[in-house]
């Protein structure tokens, strides 16, 4: 491959929160990290010479996109999702969450209600709550190994609280659902039917596995796109989150002037301006690196796989569809959500992302972060053998 992924690249004291802020947080210095969903690969080497070039001009003034980027957007999203947005629809913000809090501002009032869907990413949690809104959770159904949605309760739940807004995850973070169309259109057809917003997270929209397939949920008809507010950024695709770009998408020009006056109310305006740039040269030129990255991804998710299987049939994987995180079920080992979390800390010495943090519905689970070099993985996932099982056995 072109592209080495097995290579390490050692990111302490770079000032990154995942390797850097141990102590700060709360854990033992020298953790191995494996919680916040960013990427321990290089971006695409058209976006660093892109980077070296504007860092090498010197001057790093107020910067505003042009045609051109916008362009690259919608060449990029009609290629690989058959969506076009239009380039009107489009505001840019510092990031997701950002654009979350800002709908649920913008289109809400306090005391309003905000559904959503755990064990689902918990910053949607804070987003709703310390905004001052409702939140009003229905929770998948795990049946057999694998999440659904149970329409009869998202519908009640809807009508029994006046619910205003749905925070869509699609992918799901975490329990790694690629939604099907016919459970889109279903989403829609209710929220349709009750007057309710939705505010779609596809941030990790380009990592799905093979044999499945994202619908863009603003794509599904006209009527659907007037009542949705899609959410994108380059951050997990290209591991640009500290660059803070995100594009948001609004066809409906009323709620697109809401969200950009109450966006203007944050005090935000130009963007990152090596952000844009960074932007525009990965959907421009990294289509061949992703694709690589996604074999790579699913080449640790299968090694990953394989070693719970042979190691650890205790813990079962909750098999995804996409994302690179995974939500590992500990339930069978009857332990505590504060003893789970001690022995996978003070004993695995791992920092994984505690399952009760994506709400009740997530008690003893843990999700990790299998986007980074393998070498690293098994690592962790020996440690994990070597913490939970009296006898260590061999890895792949």
């Amino acid at each position: 491959m072109p592209y080495n992924f097995d290579k390490y690249i050692d990111r302490h004291n770079t000032s990154c929160i995942k390797y850097d802020f141990a102590a700060e947080r709360g854990y033992p210095q020298g953790i191995l990290p494996f919680w916040v969903a960013d990427m321990d690969f290089r971006t695409p080497q058209a976006v660093i010479e892109e980077l070296t070039q504007r860092v090498q001009h010197g001057i790093f003034g107020y910067t505003d996109p042009k045609t051109q980027y916008q362009q690259t957007l919608s060449e990029w999203f009609k290629a690989h999702h058959g969506w076009n947005p239009s380039k009107d629809s489009l505001t840019i913000t510092p990031g997701v969450v950002f654009a979350i809090c800002t709908a649920i501002r913008a289109f809400t009032k306090t005391g309003d209600a905000v559904l959503l869907q755990q064990p689902v990413y918990y910053p949607f949690s804070e987003a709703i709550s310390g905004n001052g809104r409702k939140l009003v959770d229905s929770p998948l159904l795990l049946k057999d190994g694998h999440y659904e949605i149970d329409f009869t309760d998202f519908e009640q739940k809807i009508c029994e609280n006046n619910v205003k807004l749905f925070l869509l995850c699609s992918p799901h973070n975490p329990v790694g659902r690629v939604w099907r169309k016919n459970e889109l259109e279903r989403i829609a057809e209710i929220c349709l039917r009750h007057n309710v917003l939705v505010v779609a997270d596809e941030i990790h929209h380009e990592f799905v596995r093979p044999g499945f397939s994202h619908t863009v949920f603003s794509s599904l008809s006209p009527e659907i796109s007037e009542i949705t507010v899609t959410c994108t950024s380059p951050s997990k695709t290209f591991n640009l989150a500290g660059l803070q770009i995100s594009n948001i998408f609004i066809s409906n020009p009323e709620l697109r002037q809401k969200f950009r006056r109450e966006v203007a109310a944050a005090g935000y305006s130009q963007a990152n301006s090596l952000g844009l740039f960074a932007c525009e040269a990965a959907y421009r030129n990294g289509a061949e690196w992703l694709n690589e990255l996604l074999a790579y991804i699913e080449k640790n998710y299968q090694r990953t796989r394989a070693f719970l299987a042979d190691n650890l049939p205790q813990i079962k994987i909750i098999e995804p569809e996409g994302t690179y995180l995974l939500w590992l079920d500990f339930r069978s080992l009857e332990l505590t959500d504060a003893e789970l979390d001690r022995r996978i800390i003070n004993e695995a010495n791992l920092w994984l992302d505690s399952g009760h943090i994506f709400g009740q519905a997530g008690s003893c689970f843990q999700r990790i972060n299998i986007a980074c070099p393998w070498s690293v993985l098994k690592k962790a996932l020996q440690n994990l053998a070597n913490t939970f099982n009296q006898t260590e056995k061999p890895s792949h």
